[in-house]
């Protein structure tokens, strides 16, 4: 084991101060309720995995405008973020798919614990998000395919208290605008929270002062509705409802080949009808969901410059997507078994560009068992799922159909035990595939020259996780530290066959080790007036090698980490800096070089800053209130890029106000 190591496992210890304390902490924090490790409600205190909880308060404090701007102030990995709407995130070393079929990527990202339909989170607006809930590592066994490096779960709020409207109106650099109207509330059996924004900003300028043309979007709107309706107690049924549009982005290409004639128009939206019912007893607990989408994104390039397609016909992509849920719970004392059904179906279709039309049918039977031991103290998990798919594919109007079938098992074990009311050691072992894209297994369609064909001897790319970790908490503070690694084998890769044929194989695999770590303190130094709470998080990867070539994983930082502070009194003042740092990394130059040479892309760090005075204009606590808020995003003016070629904005400011009714 090395220095680093050495200091890391040092570090995580000294920070978890429970475990060398002499007295023991008083109460376990953990005990908030979780959802998306056992599709369950559970506290969260008995999680055999590492999971990260995004609080509403904290989403609140960002300065964040959509998922990806969340996700890399917190910084759990690697970020690919493009000017307008087009973000991925990864974490342990793989990442979601942002282009096309959300199947394709290795993180996986759901909407109130199913699929969003899209692996790119700029399309999920934070505005409604009660929480969101992150599982690092594998999690196959409950969501199945492409939950490899881990699950993002967005939930979305619900109704309560009194019926309240709200409304919002921000304005900050770059011509930036974004209005809100809003409501939430619940009057007798009926509960309802849903808000929809405008928004568009102008080109904005880069650290070094340079204007970026053709950055700019218009007319993005964004919504959410999340309506129900409990006929009896404990039966309720709701409908969901989310909408993402823009539909005139600037697509500006490299800033030193800046293109300025390209745009795009991008949507995301879907519906879920879902029942929820329990017992008198809770001992019996189920839910069964329908919901229906379409992921959507048009682009159009008029001088036929950069894809070659005709001048005149747009680049488009849609998916649409269905699917069914059905669990049954049955809730003991000491014992809780969870079993149920999933059922998806994904129709793709792309034209004119590479066109082809692919469908993508999984039928996916789960079991999911927790034991709970010594009055509670040993927790014991374990998950077995059993797939089944069907996957077309077909090109050219005029090409054949293509089909596979195939099927996968994947299981889970974890073992919690809690040596205080504040001290938890965990260990689990996880497995997660990615099952091959319709076009991998079955493709016939021509880009160019070149003639793409599937190859239906593809076997599902595979990981097997282990990890091994320690939380503690009190009242005030909170820490963990979580050590993993990770086999992941039968990559698959496009390779050429020659005289213009090409197609994907199963390749090498990599190991992906490494520390994950975060901790954080609430402290009261000026009585319980003003409360202040440092917090820092750190990703430090050990190991991360292709086994093929023996060299370090493309686009794979050796470290992230984040540092912060947040501010909150008892008058409605609210405050956050958060400090995000991303380490060096190897990647592929296709700025300067058609061969994608490889080169070592420098770290750097982005700082932003918020403060919001709410202002009471009614004596009931839930009554009329005026909040106003600024926010300074990378304050230092850092001249930064996540993606090479495409620098973000420098500093930029913004300030909203809000009036609840």
């Amino acid at each position: 084991m090395n220095k680093k190591v050495c200091l890391l496992v040092l570090a995580g210890l000294l920070c978890s101060r429970g475990l060398l304390a002499e007295e023991t902490t008083k109460s376990f924090t953990g005990s908030e309720l979780v959802v998306t490790s056992s599709r369950v409600e559970e506290e969260k205190k008995n999680v055999t995995t590492n999971i990260t909880v995004i609080s509403k308060e904290e989403i609140k404090q960002s300065s964040a405008k959509d998922l990806g701007d969340l996700l890399a102030e917190k910084n759990l990995g690697t970020v690919h973020k493009y000017p307008g709407t087009l973000t991925s995130i990864g974490i342990r070393g793989f990442r979601t798919e942002s282009h096309g079929n959300d199947l394709q990527g290795k993180v996986l990202v759901l909407l109130n614990g199913r699929r969003a339909g899209t692996g790119n989170l700029a399309k999920i607006a934070v505005g409604e998000i009660d929480r969101i809930e992150i599982i690092h590592g594998p999690a196959a066994v409950q969501y199945g395919t492409a939950a490899i490096g881990g699950v993002i779960n967005v939930i979305t709020a619900r109704g309560s208290g009194e019926p309240g409207l709200f409304f919002a109106q921000e304005l900050g650099s770059s011509d930036y605008t974004r209005t809100t109207l809003g409501t939430s509330g619940k009057i007798g059996n009926l509960d309802f929270s849903g808000s929809v924004s405008l928004s568009e900003m102008g080109d904005y300028k880069t650290g070094s002062g340079k204007t970026y043309y053709n950055t700019a979007y218009d007319d993005q709107t964004s919504g959410s509705l999340n309506i129900g309706y409990e006929f009896t107690p404990g039966h309720r049924v709701g409908v969901n409802y989310t909408y993402f549009n823009v539909g005139d982005g600037g697509s500006p290409y490299y800033l030193s080949q800046n293109d300025l004639d390209d745009w795009f128009e991008k949507e995301n939206y879907s519906t879920d009808i879902v029942y929820e019912g329990r017992t008198a007893d809770s001992r019996l607990s189920w839910m069964a969901r329908y919901f229906t989408g379409r992921d959507y994104d048009v682009q159009y390039d008029p001088t036929g410059s950069n894809q070659g397609w005709d001048d005149d016909i747009p680049y488009t992509s849609k998916v649409d997507h269905k699917g069914a849920q059905a669990q049954l719970t049955y809730n003991y004392d000491y014992f809780r078994a969870t079993a149920g059904i999933d059922w998806l179906n994904y129709e793709e279709t792309t034209t004119p560009y590479a066109p082809y039309k692919s469908e993508y049918d999984n039928m996916a039977e789960f079991l999911l068992l927790n034991g709970f031991l010594f009055d509670k103290r040993l927790v014991l998990s374990a998950g077995f799922r059993y797939d089944t798919y069907d996957l077309t594919s077909q090109g050219y109007e005029d090409s054949s159909e293509s089909d596979r079938d195939d099927d996968n098992f994947v299981m889970n074990y974890g073992v919690a035990w809690h040596v205080t009311d504040g001290i938890k050691l965990r260990a689990s072992y996880a497995e997660g595939f990615k099952m091959p894209a319709s076009k991998e297994l079955a493709a016939d369609y021509y880009i160019s020259t070149t003639h793409y064909v599937g190859n239906a001897d593809l076997k599902p790319e595979e990981s097997t996780t282990c990890e091994i970790g320690v939380d503690v908490a009190d009242n005030r503070f909170a820490s963990s530290l979580t050590w993993f690694t990770t086999d992941f084998k039968n990559k698959i890769q496009s390779v050429s066959l020659g005289s213009g044929v090409s197609s994907w194989e199963n390749l090498y695999g990599a190991k992906i080790s490494g520390f994950e770590g975060e901790v954080s303190y609430a402290f009261e130094p000026f009585g319980n007036n003003w409360q202040f709470s440092p917090y820092a998080s750190f990703v430090y990867l050990t190991e991360f090698e292709d086994d093929g070539t023996g060299d370090r994983l493309l686009y794979t930082p050796e470290w992230n980490a984040t540092v912060g502070l947040r501010v909150n009194d008892q008058r409605g003042f609210s405050g956050m800096f958060n400090l995000a740092y991303t380490g060096e990394s190897d990647i592929q130059d296709w700025e300067t070089s058609w061969a994608g040479t490889v080169i070592t892309k420098g770290g750097f760090a982005v700082a932003n800053l918020t403060a919001s005075k709410k202002f009471m204009l009614s004596e009931k606590k839930s009554g009329r209130a005026l909040t106003i808020k600024g926010e300074v995003n990378n304050l230092f003016d850092r001249d930064y890029e996540f993606v090479k070629g495409y620098p973000m904005p420098g500093r930029s400011f913004a300030v909203g106000v809000r009036v609840d009714i």
